[in-house]
């Protein structure tokens, strides 16, 4: 997983995926036992948070899929890049920007999650 562009989009692979055992399997594989996920609505540390979280979300956006909203940008060990959430093919109805530091094992071990975007009432 070297490369940031491959593990972004398996990031948001995780954050799209409806099936509970397949999405369990990709936390698994992309995240370091204790990783931590922070946002402005949450901060969880390990698979089960992380899994707990998605979820969540996806109940919450039924229907609507995370997609890279730009370039990902990346150093040694850190990747920041801008996601859409929103219907194929739509506008996005949330824009978003995380920071993510990989472990050592290529891993990722810390999402720093930021809303740009959100819709009134979220």
């Amino acid at each position: 997983m070297s490369d940031m562009n491959e593990l972004v989009e398996r990031y948001l692979t995780a954050w799209n995926t409806t099936d509970a055992a397949g999405r369990a399997a990709l936390v698994a594989e992309l995240f370091t036992e204790d990783a931590e996920y922070t946002d402005p609505l949450v901060s969880v540390r390990g698979h089960a948070g992380l899994d707990a979280t998605i979820a969540a979300v996806q109940g919450q956006f039924a229907g609507l899929e995370f997609r890279v909203g730009g370039p990902v940008d990346s150093n040694h060990h850190i990747a920041r890049f801008t996601w859409h959430l929103g219907a194929p093919g739509a506008e996005p109805l949330v824009i978003g920007f995380d920071v993510a530091a990989l472990a050592e094992d290529g891993r990722i071990e810390r999402v720093y999650g930021f809303l740009d975007q959100v819709p009134a009432g979220l």
